[in-house]
């Protein structure tokens, strides 16, 4: 039986624990590595959070800062028992719980200020639990995006973590744009000041941009035995240098990549899609769903500086339980820059899109929170036009009801590493209108599958996008052998986990 251990900030396995996709793939590997009869523990930061109802296993002692520093490891109750998988979390009152999703700190003046803080106490926390052989003698331990990596940093060059060079290391890249970069020295929150004892490689760790700092997604990439992009055409992105908006690629980290990649250690495997126990969403409460949360948003100081927002909303959703449109195109994102790029920059063009609608009395409804500016500008453009239902707000009943009723899927994302809501658009039979780039490559086929638009330029990609969105209204419209074949299509589609995790044993664990 091979031993792994996996170490991330997201756990989506246990209750609240998810701020994206990261959440998503450390719920579901460990399901299908328990299938094949392996054993698998998951670690995740407490957040002073998530141990209150946990067990306490064991006091974790380690040194920071030239002092004792005590964590507890607490073990908890996943949402859903399996087999051979334990799910921890480390409790630190210096791991606070952030303000986005209760997990990541948001620090505007000095990025990853208080984040690099929790997790260089956490991961020396993991370390310390790794040494004292807490989780029993493991053979591979998979670490995600940059706030794991700094494990690597301890096993290289930290004399008391020696003993963590037995086993294999493997580094998953969920989004390569946030990087975790602090400075070496003169800053509470550097290296410097948390690991005063160890002689820094300022070589092998510095960012290429600001060479006074370290880069901890560098780090990762640089220091594991396999790293991992979450598709195969993400991994061809990421070779080549970004010049956004046209293309993201390798966010100045497209050297350390390509030294990956030839030296046999960069694999690109696409992430799965969950095919059972789905949360079942009956058709037909798309509009009692939206009003409900609606109410309960309405209910919620938090949100009192947008209860006329959601009030205006509730309206217009009215008008549609008693007369449905005929059409419903839909998005589920984050409002980032990341997936909502186009329609900031040029939100003349979503205007067209809202107006192309009208004309077949359909509608654009979007779900999501994020960035204020993106938030602020999605307000007004439902102030402004009819037939745009902003949901400002997070609801998995409304989500699930979204992805069941809606007619389109769209996905402009300006650069996408795996992406999972056009699986889950196409598992329910909806196809998706995608911006041809990273994972949505590898998912959706153009007028198989669904449709897709590209382009060598910014002002060609938003024609496209365009003249593709006129493309999907035609052939709705006027050919509904073909549209119910596209939609047949994209409900076979399976992005099956066992396929993918059998290649990760293949590629990434080398068992």
């Amino acid at each position: 039986m091979n031993n792994f251990l996996f170490v991330a900030a997201e756990n989506d396995a246990i209750a609240n624990c998810k701020a994206g996709g990261m959440g998503d793939v450390v719920r579901d590997v460990p399901r299908q590595i328990s299938e094949r009869g392996d054993k698998v523990h998951v670690v995740v930061p407490s957040y002073s959070r998530l141990h209150q109802n946990g067990t306490f296993k064991t006091n974790l002692n380690f040194q920071l800062k030239g002092i004792t520093y005590t964590a507890e490891l607490y073990e908890v109750i996943p949402k859903k028992e399996f087999k051979n998988i334990h799910h921890y979390v480390i409790h630190h009152p210096e791991i606070e719980a952030g303000d986005i999703a209760h997990i990541y700190h948001n620090d505007p003046t000095e990025p990853f200020y208080t984040d690099a803080i929790k997790y260089f106490i956490f991961c020396t926390a993991v370390a310390e639990a790794i040494k004292k052989g807490v989780f029993g003698k493991l053979d591979v331990v998979h670490m995600h995006d940059w706030h794991s990596s700094l494990l690597l940093f301890l096993k290289q060059y930290h004399p008391a973590y020696k003993s963590l060079k037995k086993m294999r290391y493997v580094y998953s890249i969920h989004n390569l744009a946030i990087q975790g970069i602090r400075p070496f020295e003169n800053n509470y929150s550097s290296l410097r000041n948390w690991f005063p004892d160890i002689p820094l490689d300022y070589k092998g760790l510095r960012d290429y941009r600001y060479q006074d700092c370290i880069n901890l997604m560098a780090v990762g990439i640089r220091l594991a035995d396999a790293v991992h992009t979450v598709s195969p055409s993400y991994k061809e992105d990421v070779l080549k240098p970004s010049s956004p908006p046209e293309f993201i690629g390798g966010e100045g980290l497209e050297k350390d990549l390509q030294q990956a990649d030839n030296e046999g250690r960069l694999h690109g495997i696409l992430n799965g899609s969950n095919y059972a126990n789905i949360r079942a969403a009956d058709k037909g409460k798309l509009y009692r769903n939206t009003v409900k949360a609606l109410f309960k948003w309405l209910q919620e100081e938090s949100k009192s500086y947008k209860a006329d927002f959601l009030a205006h909303t509730g309206e217009k959703v009215m008008e549609y339980v008693e007369q449905p449109p005929k059409f419903i195109v839909s998005s589920v994102a984050r409002l980032t820059e990341q997936k909502f790029y186009f329609f900031k920059r040029s939100p003349e063009a979503f205007v067209k899109i809202l107006k192309k609608l009208d004309k077949i009395d359909g509608i654009f409804m979007l779900l999501g929170t994020g960035a204020p500016e993106y938030e602020e500008m999605f307000r007004q453009m439902s102030y402004d036009h009819h037939n745009f239902i902003f949901t400002n707000g997070q609801s998995e009943d409304l989500i699930d009801s979204i992805y069941l009723e809606s007619d389109l899927y769209f996905m402009p994302s300006l650069f996408e590493p795996c992406g999972i809501s056009q699986m889950l658009a196409m598992r329910n039979g909806n196809p998706c209108l995608v911006h041809h780039t990273g994972g949505l490559i590898d998912t959706v086929m153009p007028m198989k599958t669904g449709f897709a638009f590209d382009g060598k330029t910014y002002d060609e990609k938003i024609s496209n996008m365009l003249a593709s969105f006129d493309e999907v209204i035609d052939i709705y419209k006027n050919d509904k052998p073909k549209w119910k074949k596209i939609q047949n299509n994209a409900k076979k589609v399976r992005f099956t986990w066992k396929k993918f995790v059998d290649e990760y044993y293949k590629v990434l664990y080398l068992l």
